[in-house]
């Protein structure tokens, strides 16, 4: 029989800029590290940066901003980042070779289990899941 270790959620709500996305990353590390999950901590901190980094850029500079990590199962860490502002809804664009940006989403797919969007009438999350094993 499995032993549930209990592992509290990380919730922050931010002002999302740009020279804040660093403490946000190393605080999303070093709760992976605390679960006991150090595996994903800096997929998680480098998916983080850039969902937060598309909340500056699409969204609006300082604009609140919450930062969810979950321990979902035994075996998956679920990251979600929250905007007050319903759209634009995230898409998997194709950049152009010599793009300097529009790669970030990108990158989450191919760093996570899944990812997805859940539409609110006022918010929307946009949200990524880890294997932890």
């Amino acid at each position: 029989m499995r032993t549930r270790t209990r592992r509290p959620a990380l919730s922050l709500t931010v002002a999302a800029r740009a020279r804040d996305i660093g403490a946000v990353r190393s605080e999303a590390a070093a709760h992976c590290a605390r679960w006991g999950a150090p595996q994903v901590a800096d997929t998680v901190a480098l998916c983080v940066s850039e969902l937060l980094t598309n909340v500056v850029v699409h969204v609006g500079e300082g604009v609140p901003a919450t930062v969810g990590i979950t321990w979902c199962g035994h075996d998956r860490v679920r990251l979600g980042v929250t905007d007050p502002d319903p759209r634009p809804l995230p898409a998997l664009p194709a950049a152009a070779p010599d793009a300097e940006s529009g790669r970030g989403l990108a990158l989450i797919d191919v760093l996570a289990l899944r990812w997805g969007v859940a539409e609110g009438a006022y918010a929307k999350t946009v949200w990524c899941e880890f294997a932890t094993s």
